[in-house]
């Protein structure tokens, strides 16, 4: 990996989206090839067309992205060069100078923009590093194989070292928790903790462990999916490429496409707004990463990371899609911290953004 030279400069980045790329996309939705749907289907094919037709016409006449742009520029963005690949990363420092420093890492469908509402409460007490995972957002798509949680891991490791950050922690959910804690594994003397708030665990016959009832219900929902794999999962991870034609043609089958996980994965009672789930849509969309972003479920079972060494904090949230068991968890990892919340689904710091900067906070300064 170089980490010297031209390419280890870290560069001041601002967002300017072409209104050519604006106007393409509202042209595209205006022209778009429905398909029919059967009377009365509800959820029981797919996303709904009548919710689908509404959300496409507020992307097109009723949502500005200049807007959402402009608020997203008043954060301090920039990119760096990292082992050939462009990284994207907003980084807020904390008005305390002698602050713990974070790194928070997005997942899918997901990008930095997961982690808005948590930038103020935790910057009070925390320097904040927020990447684009490459093939995501800003940091823009991947060229070559193998950019694998392992391998991104690292990549955030040297990214910490050019910021000159010599003791960090780790915070994700989704495939930030996955790179989280492989980052523990890969630089075990910089990383102070890890908090994720996603972390799943599978059933162990084997494991020698009393479970109660909960654990049980919880391990038959993972056995559910192991035994009947989500199509998304399944079409990203083996063929990611030929999904990413439709979705990188199609700004409608790309809103469906993530559309459909804000709504089964989110809480009922705490809903991402229609606009801050667009956002991140029109960020897959004009970057156009939506194949390379796929690519990271193919690409993320091919290395495993090892083990964790490091402290961990773990949030688990009532509607996500899998929450996790704690004897189980506590047989692969040095959990020092577990909270569980009535509340919240998948996307926790959309969500539920003040119950999970509170676990974060409590964990990290509890430690350091």
């Amino acid at each position: 990996m170089n980490v010297s030279g031209p390419e280890s400069a870290i560069r001041p980045f601002r967002i300017a989206v072409p209104q050519a790329d604006l106007d393409d996309l509202a042209d595209r939705l205006s022209r778009t090839r429905w398909p029919n749907e059967v009377a009365d289907a509800g959820w029981d094919y797919g996303f709904p067309l009548a919710r689908l037709k509404e959300l496409a016409e507020h992307w097109r006449t009723g949502y500005d992205w200049r807007e959402h742009e402009a608020r997203l520029n008043e954060l301090p963005h920039f990119t760096t060069e990292i082992d050939r690949q462009n990284i994207h990363f907003v980084h807020v420092r904390s008005p305390k100078p002698d602050a713990l420093a974070l790194v928070l890492t997005h997942g899918w469908p997901g990008s930095f923009l997961e982690f808005l509402d948590v930038i103020e409460p935790l910057s009070r007490d925390f320097h904040l590093v927020i990447p684009s995972i490459p093939g995501f957002g800003f940091s823009g798509p991947t060229h070559e194989r193998g950019w694998d949680i392992v391998r991104i891991a690292e990549a955030w490791a040297e990214l910490m070292r050019r910021l000159g950050y010599e003791r960090y922690g780790a915070q994700g959910g989704d495939f930030g928790s996955g790179i989280s804690t492989a980052l523990g594994t890969v630089a075990p003397e910089r990383v102070v903790g890890v908090h994720v708030n996603y972390l799943p665990t599978r059933p162990d016959p084997d494991a020698g462990v009393e479970l109660s009832a909960t654990d049980e219900a919880r391990l038959d929902v993972v056995r559910r999916l192991m035994a009947n794999r989500p199509p998304y999962q399944a079409l990203q991870a083996l063929t990611p490429q030929t999904i990413g034609y439709a979705l990188t043609d199609s700004p409608v089958g790309q809103l469906a496409w993530i559309a459909e996980r804000f709504a089964n994965w989110t809480d009922p009672r705490t809903p991402v707004g229609d606009d801050r789930m667009l956002t991140d849509i029109s960020l897959y969309w004009l970057t156009a990463t939506a194949a390379s972003s796929a690519r990271l479920h193919h690409d993320a079972a091919r290395r495993a990371a090892g083990p964790c060494p490091v402290p961990m904090g773990v949030a688990v949230f009532a509607y996500d899609i899998t929450q996790s068991v704690r004897p189980l968890a506590e047989r692969l990892y040095d959990i020092r911290h577990w909270s569980e919340f009535d509340r919240g689904g998948h996307f926790a710091a959309m969500e539920v953004p003040e119950l999970l900067a509170g676990d974060i906070r409590e964990f990290f300064l509890g430690r350091c």
